[in-house]
């Protein structure tokens, strides 16, 4: 008697830590299937002062963390900028982040904003419009959410699944995969998820 082989399956958390907007996006594989559980944002501008905002992203992170059990959390890493004051703030988001996913013991990646558009588009150029109607493909969404900050998000877990795990591709670009296949830019999904978060802030 044959045994058939064990699907094991991995949920994986993308985070776009911003301190306005926090984008995350929630990914299942299975086997070699990806899907999408969820993805949305978190909005900060409603609360004064920094120290508050760091608090609401620690406290939302963890949230996520314990309401779907994610494998693993992936980042956007901090990119250089001319605004000091700007790049600091990001920094202790994106730090606040990490921390609330490390206490949890979830493991941590973080990706270069290049990085994941290459992984996404193929072209580490893209726009936030290009890397979300990629993801419409890959992941069956019928259309964007009226904040990018949410499929940002998901590109980062995407960027991480295929950096961990996804199988090797024979040398084709997701141009000629589109070419090949254009049917698969025509199918919308049934699941139509918000731009918001699950619960308040």
């Amino acid at each position: 008697m044959t045994v058939g082989k064990v699907i094991k399956e991995k949920i994986i958390l993308g985070l776009d830590p911003g301190t306005n907007i926090m984008g995350y996006g929630i990914i299942c594989i299975k086997g070699s299937a990806l899907s999408l559980l969820q993805y949305g944002v978190i909005h900060l501008n409603k609360y004064a002062g920094h120290e508050l905002k760091l608090k609401k992203i620690f406290e939302r992170v963890v949230g996520l963390v314990d309401e779907y059990k994610p494998d693993e959390v992936a980042l956007e890493s901090p990119f250089f900028g001319k605004y000091v004051q700007s790049m600091l703030k990001l920094g202790r988001a994106q730090g606040v982040a990490m921390a609330a996913a490390l206490s949890r013991q979830v493991p941590i990646m973080e990706y270069a904003p290049r990085k994941i558009k290459q992984s996404v588009t193929g072209n580490g150029n893209a726009s936030k419009e290009q890397v979300g109607k990629m993801l419409m493909t890959l992941l069956a969404i019928r259309e964007l959410p009226r904040l990018l900050d949410a499929t940002d998000a998901l590109a980062v877990a995407v960027c991480h699944y295929y950096q961990h795990g996804a199988p090797k591709s024979k040398g084709k670009s997701w141009e000629a995969f589109l070419k090949e296949n254009p049917r698969r830019l025509k199918s919308p999904a049934a699941k139509k998820v918000s731009d918001q978060p699950n619960r308040p802030a």
